[in-house]
């Protein structure tokens, strides 16, 4: 990786959801097909639990999220696939993208196939891939040995949980396996740790791509506190351990946070501080920012040696 920069890369994979997904793809997203977002589909709440609870199929709520932030030409299909309905009716609260996603998913023969099409009538370049085209939810076991079923449920335990896991098993959608494989550099995060992050490493065969992965891995942590009491009483090295322990190997080799983040020593592993906050929007990545701090971690990986070292 020595003097290379994210415009040499010919495969960069981003893993997540939501609106943390969103901005690093959004970031990036002059890399065009180059770049691969891998997003988390276990959602329950808001509009696409209401859709998932009447008409079943995989959470669309994070896959809408990184595709509007990655339009780039406005026209009128975009303000329609942006448009939330307001009132009191049934469509109250919906999101006018998660309908038109879940109605293409009917009328194609996958989930991906409709992601593609949205792609190609919004002129989205970046590939999006679901983590699963089945239908899963997100599954703990509590401090107190209970099961919890549901993003929604997880994120409100007070502790973290004993174990995660998805249920049903599904398997991971063979193009994101291939996007990991080819990649160059991966990125994790940022996001929610339980909801948007750790569902994808439940995953036995995204795992396992992870472990075999010869990219360099990255991984941006958050800006504010996780809304997650389980989640906001979890360190940075804590973290790191969970996602590793789940993927089965130490694959992280540098963590990008910005200068108010309290960190631990991570032996092996380049720390990178920087100003990362948007100024409109509190607690949410800058786009330029967070694009030059990936570059200059980048570059710093290349010209590190064996030993650790921390970047301000």
């Amino acid at each position: 990786m020595r003097n290379r920069t994210l415009s040499d890369l010919d495969r960069v994979v981003a893993l997540g959801g939501g609106h943390g997904l969103g901005r690093v793809l959004s970031a990036l997203s002059y890399l065009g097909s180059r770049l691969t977002g891998i997003v988390t589909t276990t959602d329950n709440g808001g509009s696409t639990g209401r859709i998932r609870q009447e008409e079943g199929g995989i959470a669309w709520g994070d896959m809408r999220n990184c595709i509007n932030q990655l339009i780039t030409e406005p026209s009128v299909a975009s303000a329609m696939f942006e448009y939330r309905f307001s009132g009191t009716g049934e469509l109250a609260g919906h999101n006018l993208g998660n309908l038109m996603l879940k109605a293409l998913d009917n009328l194609s023969v996958r989930p991906l196939e409709a992601i593609n099409l949205i792609r190609g009538l919004l002129r989205v370049n970046a590939h999006l891939i679901p983590m699963s085209e089945q239908a899963v939810d997100l599954m703990a076991i509590d401090d107190q040995g209970n099961e919890i079923y549901g993003e929604v449920n997880v994120d409100i335990l007070p502790k973290i949980p004993q174990k995660l896991d998805l249920y049903p098993k599904v398997p991971t959608t063979r193009e994101a396996i291939e996007a990991i494989e080819q990649a160059d550099l991966i990125l994790i995060g940022p996001g929610s740790f339980f909801t948007s992050l750790m569902p994808l490493l439940l995953l036995p065969e995204l795992a396992q791509a992870l472990r075999r992965s010869s990219a360099t891995t990255i991984y941006i942590g958050n800006l504010g506190k996780e809304l997650s009491p389980a989640a906001a009483s979890m360190t940075m090295s804590d973290k790191i351990a969970m996602m590793e322990n789940y993927i089965g190997l130490q694959t992280i080799d540098a963590v990008i946070i910005s200068p108010e983040t309290q960190y631990e020593s991570m032996k092996g592993r380049l720390i990178v501080q920087a100003q990362l906050e948007a100024k409109d929007i509190p607690y949410r990545h800058d786009r330029h920012l967070l694009g030059k701090a990936i570059e200059l971690t980048l570059q710093q990986l290349g010209q590190r040696n064996a030993s650790p070292q921390v970047v301000k």
